[in-house]
């Protein structure tokens, strides 16, 4: 089985539609797909409706955290979308995204850079506006070279220049409303470094103790003597190990299942998720 547990459509800063980026998911030969939108479940369903025969639906969101300072994300399957508690604070996340992303742009637009709330929202479309939708305006406008190149402290990384904070949950509730919901919690790319802070892997143990799932090990933005020692760090403290592309579509030049999780993991987080369930795709609608 090709199993990829982490990737984002139209519905936050992907650029395929749901409907899309499951039929992509089908023609590259993935078993399984976890569609986990930023901080958002609004996807799903249209997802579900074009699955094609052969490939299972995780459903699952990938919510924005913050330790001691640190930004992170916690990716969460399985779980129920209606709880009202985790719901909540989703919408709290949500409703922060416009007012962060037009403070960002009043920066940016204060140091000479001619980027437009009109620009970055035709870029957002439907989607959950975030930076990776700013940082393609900048790319657009020839500011940075790609997206990638946007998230420096130059510009919009942690701290950056145009940083603009947002409401962010602590990793230690967004653990315990997920169980709440039924779901599972995965640490996503614990390690990626190049996008600046990365909480310290202590840290990794004290939310294992609280109930945390999982780390993603195998990603793109890990090295190979990180994922070792993230593999390792794993072992140690008795939690899984997930594997995944964190595909955005044309947004990012990672591909579908680049990197994929082991079966026996996945059925671990199928073993313990009560919330919902993977969907079994039975052909799929023509959804447009």
């Amino acid at each position: 089985m090709r199993i990829d547990l982490h990737t984002h459509s139209t519905a936050s800063d992907g650029t395929d539609t749901p409907a899309e980026l499951v039929r992509n998911a089908g023609a590259a030969g993935l078993d399984v797909v976890a569609l986990t939108d930023h901080d958002s479940t609004r996807g799903h369903a249209e997802a579900i409706a074009a699955l094609p025969e052969g490939l299972t639906l995780v459903t699952g969101a990938e919510l924005s955290c913050r330790l001691n300072g640190v930004g992170m994300h916690m990716l969460a399957y399985l779980f129920d979308p209606e709880e009202p508690e985790l719901l909540a604070e989703r919408e709290l996340v949500r409703d922060d995204r416009v007012p962060r992303a037009q403070g960002m742009i009043t920066k940016l637009q204060e140091l000479g850079v001619p980027v437009t709330w009109e620009q970055v929202a035709r870029i957002a479309g439907d989607g959950s506006v975030g930076r990776p939708h700013i940082a393609s305006a900048l790319a657009e406008l020839g500011v940075v070279e790609s997206v990638s190149d946007a998230f420096t402290p130059e510009w919009l990384a942690d701290g950056g220049r145009a940083y603009v904070e947002k409401h962010e949950l602590d990793p230690f509730d967004a653990i315990r409303l997920v169980k709440a919901a039924g779901g599972v919690t995965v640490f996503a790319h614990p390690a990626a470094s190049k996008r600046g802070r990365t909480v310290p892997e202590s840290a990794i143990g004290e939310l294992a103790a609280t109930g945390l799932d999982g780390i993603e090990v195998d990603h793109m933005d890990h090295e190979p003597a990180t994922r070792a020692r993230l593999r390792g760090l794993a072992a140690d403290l008795g939690i899984l190990a997930t594997g995944s592309s964190d595909y955005h579509g044309s947004r990012k030049t990672c591909v579908l299942g680049e990197f994929t999780t082991d079966p026996e993991v996945y059925g671990e987080i199928t073993r313990r998720a009560t919330g919902a369930f993977p969907v079994p795709g039975t052909g799929g609608s023509h959804f447009a």
